[in-house]
């Protein structure tokens, strides 16, 4: 199994966007669910967006109508667009892709919301 690779952290002013993206490409099993998950200093990680295979998505309360997440199957791929960013987004943001009893981690990409 290959591990998922996240990409497009990096540091933006409040109210700014960023897009993360993340590839579990080589991957021999079927991704039924593709999501984002972050986790603060001091705090436990918790659950940010997810997308099944049919597409049907769900966001955490403090992200809907500011992230939209999205995904290429052919391609084993899942991107998360954060608009109007708050200094509260501010963590290490990880991809996380499972189906049947796979259940697969990103390494993480830090996102940093800061003036």
């Amino acid at each position: 199994q290959v591990q998922p690779m996240e990409s497009g952290g990096g540091l933006v002013q409040p109210g700014g966007s960023l897009r993360l993206s993340c590839a579990a490409s080589g991957s021999s099993f079927s991704i039924n669910n593709m999501g984002w998950y972050r986790q603060a200093p001091g705090k436990q990680r918790e659950f940010v967006a997810l997308i099944t295979s049919s597409g049907i998505t769900d966001y955490a309360d403090a992200v809907k109508g500011r992230f939209a997440i999205s995904r290429d199957n052919a391609k084993n791929t899942v991107s998360l667009q954060m608009n109007s960013l708050k200094p509260e987004d501010t963590a290490v943001y990880y991809c996380r892709c499972w189906g049947g009893a796979s259940n697969l981690w990103g390494q993480g990409t830090q996102v940093t919301v800061s003036s």
